[in-house]
């Protein structure tokens, strides 16, 4: 696919796994950056990108990963967790996300980090978070939800309010509307409406304290523009200065080559500002 990419030059992904506060079992996989291993001893310990992965009813895979390998390039450990509701685990597995949105969901991702940490691996001064589509709202919900945890945050086509969300539902997802508020919440219940506001970033931005980079596709079908427009403007009207992206011709995510150079530039001088690696041109 790439026959220009030397693999020797291509750094491994280990698997992991650890347990989440409540006993769960999570799977996931670490990659770190040339001249480290898994179960070595670091002398110190490295900044950190959490990645987690977009659906959220998808999951993370072994082997080469794109945006892994130029993080880890830039001399970050990278996190991928396939927290609960990742798929090929289980039903059970896939059925403990319902209704945990920012909950139980978030926490694995938090278990993650804090598992490397106390590993010695990973600083805990130095972490940053970068997801898109639900790894998007995922990165919200961490800056909003654990507002000390993060030093740098990337949010690609975020989900920021669940309300509007499920209320932007594209045409092709109305059939499963209904499924979507049982494993969601259900804004036509009062406790459905709870778990949707308590779960949506957008209602905590008096809390966000992490600097933020947002990128967003003005055609996007599946996460509005509003959704990016929304968390954005809040924060600005507390003064606080958020980097955002919008380009008006991409949808679900860049796939125009210019914007996507341009976007990992500015996200790659982005983390290494706040977290400590290096920026390459």
């Amino acid at each position: 696919m790439m026959p220009w990419l030397d693999p020797a030059n291509m750094v491994p992904m280990f698997p992991i796994r650890f347990m989440a506060r409540d006993g769960l079992q999570l799977n996931g996989y670490l990659t770190l950056p040339a001249g480290f291993e898994l179960g070595q001893e670091f002398a110190e310990p490295l900044p950190l990108v959490v990645n987690p992965h977009g659906g959220p009813w998808a999951r993370d895979m072994w082997g080469f990963n794109v945006e892994t390998q130029l993080l880890a390039n830039r001399g970050y450990a990278v996190l991928q967790v396939n927290f609960r509701g990742s798929t090929g685990y289980g039903r059970a597995f896939w059925e403990a996300s319902f209704g945990q949105w920012g909950r139980a969901m978030q926490n694995d991702i938090d278990d993650g980090v804090d598992w490397l940490v106390s590993q010695g691996i990973v600083d805990p001064a130095r972490v940053g978070i970068y997801g898109v589509s639900y790894g998007g709202y995922a990165t919200l919900a961490g800056v909003a939800f654990t507002p000390d945890r993060y030093a740098a945050a990337v949010g690609y086509v975020g989900i920021s309010n669940l309300f509007t969300f499920l209320e932007s539902m594209p045409p092709y997802w109305k059939p499963m509307l209904e499924m979507l508020y049982e494993m969601i919440g259900n804004p036509q219940t009062e406790e459905g409406k709870r778990t949707l506001h308590d779960a949506s970033p957008l209602f905590f931005v008096d809390r966000i304290v992490t600097p933020l980079f947002v990128a967003q596709g003005a055609n996007d079908p599946r996460v509005k523009q509003a959704e990016s427009d929304q968390i954005v403007d809040a924060l600005r009207a507390r003064g606080v200065d958020v980097k955002y992206m919008l380009k008006e011709n991409e949808g679900h995510g860049f796939h125009n080559e210019e914007n996507q150079f341009e976007f990992y530039e500015a996200m790659d001088a982005f983390l290494a500002e706040h977290l400590g690696g290096v920026a390459r041109k």
